[in-house]
């Protein structure tokens, strides 16, 4: 993997920076922004080593104490998906109430909204609305009356006084999300337009302009080309960290998700040549940070009531399955690209209840963990944040020539949860597909094992797969198997060793 190569770029970077300060005119005015995004866990993640909300808190907290004037920013995707998002507490999922209890806790100021924020339902999504205690900044994201959610701002400007010289630093910031993940409540209007009249309406009022945005690397490229009245762009949605500069030589940062890394952005402002220097720093986030104990103990609870709610469905998620020699490989940047060893085991064990079956096949999106499980032992809460929302494994019959136009769109579907994953299937240097050593033969019926979620027709670019769909039919031989209890006997059975 290239990741630690580019982290340890990106440290190199901002020490250079760092170095170069001493060098330029530093100005009356220092703030700070520390800019996460994409966080799925209130737990540390890679076996304990990396991440962890209440590390976060204890840089936030050394930060706001050397400087007074630090604001803290979440880019988007934190309300779903999580395993313990999909806990029951209280007769309904926990759907983010466990992350809005602990960004409450640590002093999160502003957030975005990303995609992620508008799979939970109506009620659940009003209810973490109510429940934040931070500040909404969302351009161009709406209600279904076409008017902001409650308590969203469009913008904000803050402002920052020198008690002295009276002399100020305003900051205008606006939020743009991409529009997908598009329930009957959430209506978006077009990002770079929304852009535009956001510029026009803060360029004149403010000193500096911050994009607080969540859409992938492409849009935010091109959002800092079309304008460059944007002096920085704070974004999510990848799950992995960029430094870019575009436009004019604007930087657009983004960190790791699950708080593997934050962004750390000192802005010096001098009043008088209206001129900000830009020092980006890339943290890692792992455990030479201690945990701050306030937030650890909000922590602690909501794992309690998760960890009782998955025994309450007869998963015990402290029990050890295996112990393994390799890690796991479940993130998301190659889970949605290509087969690792935790994207075949899945499919192997999707054969348990169908050993007849010719071939498994899923989609990569159901594997939410974005995660690396270490060497050693794996527990049930490991497979829980494997397959979060879980599903039944079906048998069902399909036609070869639907099958392959449906191996064709998965392969197509690289890089996003379309990319499908499968077992006794083979990708041929021509291009053609191989069923259990065979040339698919597009006029045979196949059985398959498929997950129920493929099968219904609701993934991306594979909505012609359905239970109306010609040449494919479900078997009517029970209700699934759960696809969780699948994995946890596959492991059981020493494969992963």
């Amino acid at each position: 993997m290239k990741r630690p190569f580019v982290m340890f770029l990106m440290l190199f970077i901002n020490l250079i920076f760092y170095l170069m300060l001493p060098f330029v005119c530093l100005g009356d005015f220092h703030v700070t922004f520390l800019h996460f995004n994409d966080v799925y866990e209130i737990t540390p993640v890679s076996g304990g080593a990396e991440g962890g909300l209440a590390r976060v808190s204890t840089l936030y907290k050394k930060l706001h104490k050397e400087n007074p004037n630090t604001i803290s920013v979440l880019g988007g995707d934190f309300f779903s998906p999580s395993a313990m998002g999909t806990a029951v507490y209280k007769g309904d999922s926990l759907a983010g109430k466990q992350m809005v209890d602990v960004l409450n806790a640590m002093g999160l100021q502003y957030a975005t909204f990303g995609n992620h924020e508008f799979d939970i339902k109506e009620s659940q999504f009003k209810s973490r609305m109510a429940e934040a205690e931070f500040a909404w900044i969302s351009s161009n994201v709406f209600g279904s009356d076409g008017k902001p959610f409650s308590g969203v701002k469009e913008s904000v400007i803050l402002e920052f006084t020198d008690n002295d010289s009276e002399k100020t630093f305003k900051v205008g910031i606006f939020g743009i999300t991409l529009p997908v993940n598009k329930p009957d409540y959430v209506e978006y209007a077009d990002p770079m337009e929304i852009a535009a009249e956001q510029i026009a309406k803060l360029k004149d009022k403010c000193d500096f302009l911050i994009a607080l945005t969540h859409q992938n690397i492409n849009s935010d490229e091109k959002l800092l080309t079309l304008y460059e009245e944007i002096d920085l762009l704070l974004g999510g949605h990848e799950h992995v960290n960029y430094q870019r500069w575009r436009g004019g030589f604007t930087p657009l940062l983004k960190a790791d998700a699950n708080v593997r890394s934050v962004y750390v952005v000192d802005l010096r402002f001098n009043p008088d040549s209206g001129k900000t220097v830009i020092v980006p720093q890339l943290v890692p986030i792992n455990d030479t940070i201690a945990e701050d104990p306030e937030v650890k103990t909000v922590v602690d609870k909501w794992t309690k009531i998760a960890f009782n709610s998955f025994l309450s469905q007869g998963l015990n998620p402290e029990e050890e399955i295996t112990k393994t020699d390799e890690p796991l490989n479940g993130l998301e940047s190659d889970v949605r690209t290509g087969t690792t060893n935790l994207t075949s085991l899945i499919a192997k064990s999707m054969l348990i209840p169908y050993p007849d079956a010719d071939l498994s096949i899923y989609n990569s999106g159901s594997i939410r963990i974005d995660d690396v499980i270490p060497v050693g032992m794996v527990t049930v809460y490991d497979v829980i944040r494997i397959v979060p929302f879980g599903g039944k494994v079906l048998k069902a019959e399909i036609k070869g020539s639907l099958l392959k136009k449906v191996l064709d769109q998965g392969n197509t579907n690289y890089g996003s949860g379309g990319y499908l994953q499968y077992a006794k299937v083979l990708r041929s240097n021509r291009g053609g597909w191989i069923i259990n050593d065979i040339p698919i033969d597009i006029n045979k019926t196949y059985v398959i094992s498929i997950l129920d979620f493929l099968a219904s027709g609701k993934e991306q670019n594979l909505e012609f797969l359905n239970p109306s769909a010609e040449g494919f039919k479900v078997i009517k031989d029970g209700k699934g198997k759960d696809i969780r209890k699948l994995i946890i006997d596959e492991m059981k059975s020493g494969l992963v060793q």
